[in-house]
C-alpha cells in the first residue's frame, strides 16, 4: 500500500521507540505498544524532549524559546522540516530526468494517462482518469509516457478477469482490431486468462488471474528484461534480451482489452499496493508526498503520547514513575491543530497530491490509529476526524479516502494467518466508523463516486485455484488420507473471517438505509437506494433484517402490490420477457381497465386448517427461529453517532421471540413514510436518531410518491437475483454436481493403487496422476467459490465445507429468503387470477422464486427440518408449481420446465410428498396435467415424477421404495386414466414410443463402447442415464398394466400387441449383450452400489408386466378379453421369446425377492413359459402342415409379415394389415408407402 508497503498491519508511523509489553499484560492486550523514553534521566523530561520525539528531531536539538511554546513555535519547527523534505524530493526525482518522456495530453506535464491518439477501438472511462472498460471487440492503447533506461513499473487492478493483454510496446507497434499489445516485435504482454505471454507468438507463462488481482508490469531496461507480478508475487522473467531503443523513443506502458473487460491503471498516481524494490512508478510521486507523510507520522506520535498519559494500566503507572515524557494536556490542541493546518495547506489545490495521500499515507495512518484488529480505538479515530473536519480542505480529501477504501476492499485477499480480521474487514470497519459521522456521510452522499464506492464496499475478492491452495493447503473428504483436523480448523478460521466481513456489510447497509439525504424537496430515510440498483442482500437487509420491529417481508394481514410495476416501460423493462410473451406482443392486450393495485390477505390461498401466516398462532419458519447461535447483528446498526460520541459498536442479538409475536406490526414502508426530513433543522440540532424512536416523531406532510415503496424494492430485489445470482448458481451447480463425485472417486482409486504397488516407477506415475486429480478437485472447489459472484452469491453446496456454510447461509439471509419466497408465491397466485395482469408478470419473478426456494431448501446447515419447510409458510408453493407447469398462458417452455422440475425434485422426499397429498390443487389437477405434459420436451421430468408416485408396488421393488411413493396419487392416476380414456391412450402411445427409443439408444451406446477398448467417461455417464430413464419408463408401464389392465385386454388388441413387441424388443437387447461384466460395469457410476446398476432394474418390470396381464386374464369374468398368450404366440420370433422367458426364470432374483409370495410369482412366470412353449409348438406344426400342402398366402402384410393385408389407405389404396395402419396413424397421418395424406382407412372385408 503506502510508502513501499502493501500491508496496513505494519505501521508506517512507528516512532522507533516502541517496545511490546511482556508478561501477562501483553497477552491481554497484544495490539498495544507503549512508548519508553530513550533518555537515561529519572523522572519527568522537559517539554522540548517530548517535542523532539514527536517531530523526530535529534536529541537535545530543541532549545526552549524565551516565550511560551505555542502554535508559532510549532510552525517554525515544521517549516524548517519542510525545507529538508523539499531537498530530499529533488534528490529522489533526479532519476526521472533523462529517463522518461511524458507528452502532455491535457492532463498536465507530469501526469501519466492513456494517450487518446494511440487508442484503437474504444475505451469507456468508468472513473476518471484511469478506470477504463473496452466497449469495442478489441481495444488497445498506450500511455503518454515512454522510458528508455532504468527500472520502471505500473500496476493494473483487474475489475474483470477475461482476456486482457498487459505490458509494454514501442510507438511503432501496430494496434488494430485484431492485433494489440504483444502482437509485434517490440511489443510484450501477459494474459492471465489464457495464462500466456505474447511477443508475436504466445507461450505459456504465469498463473491464471482473478478479479481483484493486482498485476505489476515491470521493465528493467538496464538488463533488457520484462517481468510480471501477481499480488506482489513474481511470475518470473517473461522476456529477456529486449531491444534497446533510442532516446525519447522508448517503451510505453500499453494495454489491450476484449469487449467488456475493465481494469484500473496505476502509473504512480497513488502508491503501489505491491511495490517491488528497485522499480519506480512511471509517474513521479507528488512533491508534497514526503512532507505530508511526515506530518501524519508526527500526529500519530502525538496521539501515542496522549494515550500514554490517559492510560490507567498498572504497567503505565510503573512506567510513569521511572521514565516519562512531559505532560502535554495543554499543548495537545495547539500542536495537533498546527500539524493539521500544515497538512491541509500542503495538499490544498493539488489533485495529484490529494489522491496520492488519500490512497497512501492517510489510509495507513487512519488504520494505525483505528487498529486493523479488534479492539478498535474508536475514541482516538473520532478525535482525529473531529480535528480534520475543522479544516476546509478536508472534504475532497475524505471523499477520495472513501473511494480508496472501497477500491481496497475489492483487491484485499483473505490471508489465513491474519484471520478473522483479514480481507476487506479493516477497510470496511474503518469506513463504517467514519460514516457514522454525519458530516462524512453527507460529503460521501454528495460525491460523484457514491454509487461506485458503495459497490466497492460490498465487493469481496474471490480466490482462484492458486489462492485456494494457499488458503486451504489440506483438502480432506471421507476416506482420504489427508488431515481432517487441519482442514476443519482452516475452514473454521476462514468462516470467522467471512462473518466479520458480512457484519460490516450489514452495518454499512444499516447506516445507509436510515440516512436522510439533505436535499430539497425532502426525502425519507432509505430513499438513498433509489439512485442505483443496489444488491440483492441489501434489499434483504432492508426488508427483513434491519429493524427490531418487523420488516415489510414479515408483515402479516392485508397485502398489496401496485400493478404499475408490471406495466412499466423504462429502458430495461421494455425488453424483459414476460410470462405472456415479449412486450411487443403484449402491447395488443387491453390493459387500460386494470386496477392500480391488487390486494389480498396473507395465506388466503391455503386451507384454514393448514394455514400458517404471520398472524396465526403458529408462525412461519422465518419468524419462528430463535436459536441464539445464529449470526451477529449490531444494536446500533440503524443509529448514527454524532462527532462527540466515543463509544464502540455493540453487538445486537438475533431476532428474539417477541419479534415473532409482533409479526402483524408495521412495515418498513410505514416507518419510512412517518419519519420527517431533518434537512431543515439547524446544524447544532441535526442528529441521527435510532429507529426505535421513530414512533414518537410526527408525520410530515409529503406525498406517498416520495417514500421508498416496499414493493418497488421487492421488484428490484428479484431483478438483481435474476441478473447477478441465478445464472451463476445454475452454472456452478451443474459443474459441481458433475465433477465432484468423479474427482473423489479417481483420488480414492489412485490412493488404493499406490498402497498396492511396489514398483517405484509405477508409484511415481500414480502419484503424478493423483496430483492431477487433486488439481481437478481444486478446480471444482475454485469454481464453486468463484460462483459466489463479484460480491456474494447463492450457490448451494451440501458438502462438509464450513466455508460455504459461513459464506452463503447466514441465518439472517435464510430468514430473508424464506420470507421473500412466501411473499412472491402469494403475489403470483393472486396475479394468476387475472387474465390480463398475469401475462405481464416478468419471467424473472418466477425464475428468481424457484431458484431462491431450492437454494434455501438445500442450504447447509438446514434452515429448518424438511417436515416444517413447506408446511410452515410455503405450502402455497406447491399450489403454484402444480397449477402453472402446464399453463397455456406461459409462453416460454423453459419456464414451464422450471416449475415441472421443482415438482420432480420435491416428490422425491416423503415430507414434501405429504404436502402434495394434502394440497387441493395437486389432488384435483396434477395427474391429468402430468399425462398431458408427457410430450417431446417434458417427458423426462414427467417420467421422474410418475415413477416417484408409482414406485414401490412393482415386481422385485426395493424394500425402501415405498418411503417416497404415494398411494393417494396412485389411486388418482388410476381414476384419471379410466375416466379420460382418450388422454390415457395418447399418453400410452407416447410412452411406447419413448421407451422404444431410449432402449434403442442404450443398445447402440453399449455396442459402441464394446467396439472400443477405452470407454469415455462422458459416454459411460450418458449410457447410464439412458438406462435409468428406460427403467423408470418400464416401471410406469408396469403400473399401467396393474392398475388399468383393461386398456390392454379389452377392445382392439393394438395396445396389447405393442406392449408385447416392446417386451420382446427389450429382452432381445438386454440378453444379447455379449459381455455381461462389461454391461454391468458400463452402467455403474462412481458411488453407486452394485445391486442398483445391473439388469435387475430393467428385467423386473418386464416380469411384472407379464404377471399383471396373466393375473388379470385369469381372474376377470369378461370373456371378451384379448388373449395374452395368443398375442405372444403370434409374434414372428417364438424362439427369442422362449429364450427370454427362460433367461428370466434362471436369473438370480435372490437379492431382490423375499418370501413365499415372491416365489409364487416366479412359479406363475414358469407356468406362462410352459404354456407359451406348448402353443408355439402347436402353431409350428400347423404351419409345417400348411407349407407341405402347398398353400401359400400372397396377401401377407409387408410391414409385420404376420397378418393378412386387410385394410387400405385412402385415397392412395396402398394395402397393409389394419393393426399396422392404426399404429402408424397414431404418430403420422401420411401413407408409409407414398407419403400421401391419409383421409380414411377402409377394411377390405367391409368393402
Amino acid at each position: 500500500m503506502a510508502e513501499g508497503s502493501n500491508s496496513h498491519r505494519r505501521s508506517a508511523f512507528s516512532p522507533g521507540l516502541a517496545v511490546l509489553l511482556s508478561g501477562d499484560e501483553a497477552k491481554i492486550s497484544p495490539q498495544k505498544s507503549h512508548l519508553v523514553s530513550y533518555h537515561d534521566e529519572i523522572g519527568h523530561q522537559a517539554v522540548e524532549r517530548t517535542l523532539e520525539h514527536i517531530f523526530d528531531l535529534p536529541h537535545k536539538s530543541l532549545v526552549r524559546p524565551p516565550g511560551p511554546i505555542d502554535a508559532g513555535f510549532i510552525r517554525l519547527i515544521l517549516r524548517n522540516q519542510a525545507r529538508k523534505f523539499d531537498l530530499d524530493w529533488e534528490k529522489c526525482n533526479h532519476g526521472y530526468q533523462g529517463s522518461i518522456l511524458i507528452v502532455d495530453r491535457g492532463a498536465g506535464q507530469s501526469k501519466v494517462v492513456l494517450d487518446d491518439l494511440s487508442i484503437c477501438g474504444k475505451f469507456k472511462s468508468i472513473r476518471e482518469p484511469l478506470l477504463v472498460e473496452s466497449s469495442a471487440p478489441f481495444s488497445s492503447a498506450r500511455a503518454n509516457a515512454c522510458v528508455w533506461k532504468g527500472k520502471w513499473m505500473y500496476e493494473v487492478t483487474l475489475e474483470t478477469s477475461g482476456v486482457q493483454q498487459l505490458g509494454w510496446a514501442t510507438i511503432s507497434s501496430p494496434f488494430t482490431d485484431q492485433k494489440g499489445v504483444g502482437d509485434a516485435d517490440d511489443s510484450y504482454s501477459y494474459d492471465g486468462r489464457r495464462v500466456t505471454k505474447w511477443n508475436n507468438d504466445a507461450k505459456p507463462y504465469g498463473q491464471p488471474w482473478a478479479v481483484g488481482d493486482v498485476i505489476g508490469c515491470g521493465i528493467n531496461l538496464d538488463a533488457g528484461e520484462i517481468s510480471f507480478y501477481r499480488n506482489g508475487i513474481s511470475l518470473g522473467i517473461a522476456f529477456d534480451g529486449i531491444r534497446n531503443i533510442e532516446l525519447k523513443k522508448g517503451y510505453y506502458a500499453a494495454i489491450s482489452l476484449s469487449e467488456g473487460e475493465r481494469c484500473h491503471l496505476n502509473f504512480g498516481s497513488h502508491p503501489f499496493r505491491y511495490p517491488v524494490d528497485g522499480f519506480d512508478p512511471i509517474e513521479a510521486p507528488p512533491r508534497c508526498r514526503m512532507f505530508t507523510s511526515y506530518l501524519l507520522r508526527c500526529l500519530f506520535r502525538l496521539l501515542e503520547v496522549q494515550n500514554l498519559e490517559k492510560s490507567e494500566s498498572a504497567y503505565f503507572e510503573k512506567l510513569r514513575r521511572v521514565k516519562k515524557f512531559a505532560p502535554l494536556q495543554e499543548l495537545f490542541h495547539p500542536i495537533s491543530r498546527r500539524i493539521c493546518a500544515e497538512f491541509f495547506s500542503a495538499v490544498k489545490g493539488s489533485q495529484e497530491c490529494l489522491e496520492y495521500i488519500a490512497w497512501g499515507s492517510l489510509t495507513t495512518f487512519l488504520l494505525d490509529v483505528f487498529r486493523a484488529r479488534e479492539p478498535h480505538d474508536f475514541s482516538c479515530l473520532d478525535q482525529v476526524l473531529d480535528l480534520f473536519l475543522r479544516f476546509q480542505g478536508c472534504t475532497p480529501l475524505l471523499q477520495e479516502l472513501i473511494v480508496a477504501l472501497s477500491c481496497m476492499c475489492k483487491a484485499a485477499p483473505l490471508v489465513l494467518t491474519e484471520c478473522p480480521y483479514s480481507g476487506s474487514y479493516p477497510f470496511l470497519a474503518l469506513a463504517c466508523r467514519l460514516l457514522r459521522h454525519k458530516d462524512v456521510m453527507h460529503l460521501w452522499w454528495n460525491s460523484e463516486d457514491f454509487a461506485f464506492s458503495f459497490e466497492g464496499f460490498l465487493t469481496r475478492k474471490i480466490p482462484n485455484k492458486q489462492d485456494l491452495q494457499c488458503l486451504i493447503p489440506s483438502v480432506w473428504w471421507p476416506g482420504s488420507s489427508e488431515d481432517e483436523v487441519s482442514m476443519t480448523l482452516t475452514m473454521t478460521t476462514l468462516s470467522d473471517a467471512i462473518k466479520k466481513i458480512e457484519e460490516m456489510h450489514h452495518e454499512l447497509c444499516s447506516l445507509l438505509i436510515c440516512f436522510t439525504p439533505p436535499v430539497s424537496p425532502s426525502q425519507p430515510p432509505g430513499s438513498i437506494f433509489r439512485i442505483f440498483y443496489g444488491f440483492f442482500w441489501v434489499c434483504i437487509i432492508i426488508q427483513s433484517e434491519l429493524w427490531d420491529r418487523v420488516g415489510f417481508l414479515h408483515k402479516g394481514g392485508k397485502r398489496k402490490f401496485p400493478t404499475q410495476l408490471l406495466f412499466r416501460n423504462d429502458a430495461y423493462y421494455s425488453v424483459v420477457p414476460r410470462i405472456g410473451g415479449s412486450p411487443n406482443i403484449l402491447m395488443y392486450y387491453q390493459a387500460d381497465a386494470v386496477e392500480d393495485e391488487v390486494q389480498w390477505d396473507e395465506g388466503c390461498m391455503d386451507d384454514e386448517e393448514t394455514r400458517v401466516t404471520h398472524t396465526t398462532t403458529q408462525k412461519p419458519c422465518c419468524c419462528s427461529i430463535t436459536d441464539v447461535t445464529e449470526g451477529v447483528r449490531y444494536k446500533d446498526n440503524a443509529k448514527y453517532i454524532p462527532s462527540t460520541s466515543k463509544g464502540p459498536c455493540k453487538p445486537m442479538p438475533e431476532r428474539s421471540s417477541h419479534v415473532a409475536a409482533e409479526c402483524s406490526g408495521r412495515s418498513l414502508g410505514d416507518d419510512i413514510e412517518e419519519k420527517p426530513s431533518t434537512s431543515t433543522q439547524s446544524e447544532i440540532d441535526y442528529g441521527y436518531q435510532t429507529l426505535h424512536n421513530l414512533e414518537s416523531i410526527p408525520m410530515a406532510a409529503q406525498s406517498s410518491s416520495e417514500a421508498l415503496k416496499d414493493e418497488e424494492l421487492l421488484d428490484v430485489m428479484l431483478l438483481l437475483y435474476h441478473l447477478g445470482i441465478s445464472p451463476n448458481f445454475r452454472q456452478a451447480s451443474f459443474y459441481f454436481m458433475s465433477q465432484q463425485s468423479q474427482s473423489i472417486s479417481l483420488l480414492e482409486e489412485t490412493d488404493r493403487q499406490i498402497r498396492e504397488k511396489s514398483c517405484a516407477e509405477q508409484v511415481r506415475r500414480l502419484k503424478e496422476a493423483r496430483n492431477s486429480y487433486h488439481e481437478d478437485w481444486w478446480i471444482v472447489s475454485g469454481i464453486v467459490f468463484g460462483m459466489i459472484s463479484e460480491w456474494i452469491n447463492l450457490f448451494i453446496v451440501w458438502c462438509t465445507f464450513p466455508w460455504y456454510r459461513a459464506t452463503l447461509f447466514s441465518p439472517w439471509k435464510q430468514r430473508g429468503m424464506y420470507a421473500t419466497c412466501m411473499w412472491v408465491v402469494e403475489l403470483l397466485l393472486v396475479l394468476s387470477e387475472s387474465k390480463i395482469m398475469f401475462h405481464y408478470v416478468p419471467e424473472f419473478y418466477v425464475e428468481s422464486l424457484v431458484d431462491c426456494f431450492h437454494a434455501l431448501r438445500r442450504s447447509d446447515p438446514p434452515f429448518v427440518s424438511p417436515a416444517a419447510f413447506l408446511k410452515q409458510g410455503l405450502a402455497s408453493f406447491v399450489t403454484l408449481v402444480v397449477k402453472h407447469f402446464d399453463d397455456t398462458r406461459i409462453v416460454n417452455p423453459d419456464l414451464k420446465d422450471l416449475l415441472l422440475q421443482s415438482i420432480s425434485v420435491l416428490v422425491q422426499y416423503k415430507e414434501f410428498m405429504h404436502v402434495f397429498e394434502n394440497n387441493q390443487e395437486a389432488i384435483n389437477g396434477l395427474p391429468r396435467s402430468l399425462l398431458s405434459a408427457f410430450d417431446n420436451r417434458s417427458w423426462i421430468p414427467v417420467t421422474n415424477i410418475l415413477f416417484r408416485l408409482c414406485k414401490g408396488s412393482g415386481f422385485a421393488s426395493s424394500k425402501n421404495a415405498e418411503s417416497s411413493s404415494s398411494a393417494t396419487f396412485q389411486v388418482l392416476l388410476r381414476e384419471t386414466c379410466i375416466h379420460e380414456q382418450e388422454l390415457f391412450f395418447s399418453f400410452l402411445n407416447r410412452l411406447f414410443n419413448t421407451l422404444s427409443w431410449t432402449m434403442t439408444e442404450f443398445s447402440m451406446s453399449i455396442r459402441e463402447m464394446q467396439d472400443k477398448h477405452q470407454v469415455a467417461d462422458l459416454q459411460q455417464r450418458k449410457c447410464s442415464v439412458i438406462f435409468d430413464i428406460s427403467c423408470n419408463l418400464a416401471r410406469i408401464l408396469e403400473f399401467c398394466t396393474r392398475e388399468i389392465p383393461c386398456a390392454f385386454l379389452m377392445g382392439p388388441d393394438m395396445n396389447l400387441r405393442r406392449l408385447t413387441e416392446l417386451i420382446v424388443f427389450i429382452l432381445n437387447h438386454i440378453i444379447s449383450a455379449a459381455d455381461a461384466e462389461f454391461f454391468d460395469m458400463t452402467l455403474r457410476r462412481p458411488g453407486q452400489q452394485l445391486e442398483k446398476t445391473n439388469r435387475t432394474m430393467i428385467l423386473a418390470p418386464l416380469v411384472g408386466i407379464i404377471l399383471n396381464l396373466m393375473e388379470c386374464s385369469s381372474t376377470s369374468e369378461h370373456r371378451e378379453l384379448n388373449d395374452v398368450m395368443a398375442v405372444f404366440a403370434s409374434m414372428d420370433c417364438p424362439a427369442t421369446i422362449h429364450f427370454g422367458l427362460q433367461y428370466l426364470l434362471s436369473y438370480n432374483w435372490s437379492n431382490v425377492l423375499r418370501g413365499d409370495a415372491s416365489l409364487a410369482k416366479l412359479a406363475q412366470l414358469e407356468e406362462f413359459s410352459h404354456y407359451f412353449r406348448r402353443i408355439t409348438m402347436a402353431v409350428d406344426g400347423k404351419e409345417e402342415h400348411n407349407t407341405s400342402s402347398g398353400d401359400e398366402d400372397d396377401d401377407t402384410c409387408c410391414i409385420c409379415y404376420n397378418c393378412d393385408s386387410d385394410a387400405t389407405f385412402q385415397p392412395c389404396h396402398h394395402k397393409s394389415c389394419f393393426g399396422c395402419i392404426n399404429r402408424h396413424l397414431l404418430n403420422s397421418q401420411r401413407c408409409f408407402f407414398c407419403n400421401a395424406v391419409v383421409t380414411s382407412v377402409t377394411r377390405i372385408t367391409d368393402s
